[in-house]
């Protein structure tokens, strides 16, 4: 498979077909595609359905097989932003945001990510739940606003706002930290919570996180609208 990814802010990953390669994608996310691109809508099964649901996708995805020849289809991004290449493989699984997950080969499994501790799911600002990509092979996935990758040494952690975390190595860990002080907590602006991740492994940020977009829309609506 060979792609191609366009477009700013906006972008679309343009993806082209060996006959008989076939691409999964959520229910609703292709944007265009060429007339021998055989789609088939699947669950996989009842326990993957219900886990994506929780995890913030459809519980049905589409499967596109290029039949007769090359095909080509494309994947258009929902929000502005980026749409970043992911090589999943055994022992390099990624764990991304919820709704992240754009497109990816057939033998790449999407799963839910549930956080180890609680705490980190409750008030670290990406919820209890995430996505787990696991399986061989490449995969897509949107990432909100500009893309800001770091490695992080063993031991090494970084401090993130509510929200910026888009992804990262399974080898991470996620964590909580309280903004200290009560002024800071209550004045400062930055909420209660930071997420805390720590290496091994690399992470993505965001620097447009859709729910700080509502956040600084919603002021601007009449109350009750």
């Amino acid at each position: 498979m060979r792609y191609q990814i366009d477009g700013t802010p906006l972008p679309v990953v343009t993806c082209y077909l060996n006959p008989g390669e076939t691409m999964l994608t959520e229910s609703g996310a292709m944007a265009w595609m060429t007339p021998n691109m055989k789609m088939e809508t699947t669950s996989g099964g009842f326990g993957k359905a219900i886990g994506r649901m929780f995890s913030g996708e459809n519980l049905f995805q589409n499967r596109y097989t290029a039949t007769g020849g090359e095909g080509m289809i494309a994947f258009a991004s929902s929000f502005p932003g980026s749409i970043r290449p992911m090589e999943i493989a055994p022992g390099k699984e990624v764990i991304v945001q919820k709704s992240a997950f754009l497109a990816s080969e057939s033998s790449v499994e999407l799963s839910v990510f549930f956080q180890k501790k609680l705490g980190a799911g409750i008030f670290g600002g990406e919820g209890f739940i995430m996505q787990k990509l696991s399986g061989q092979g490449l995969a897509f996935v949107e990432i909100d606003g500009h893309a800001m990758e770091y490695e992080l040494a063993p031991g090494q952690s970084m401090v993130i706002d509510t929200g910026y975390l888009a992804a990262m190595d399974a080898s991470c860990s996620v964590d909580i930290q309280s903004v200290p002080g009560v002024k800071n907590a209550l004045l400062g602006g930055e909420g209660l919570f930071n997420t805390v991740v720590t290496g091994p492994g690399r992470i993505l940020l965001q620097t447009m996180p859709i729910s700080a977009v509502a956040s600084v829309l919603r002021r601007y609506f009449p109350a009750g609208k």
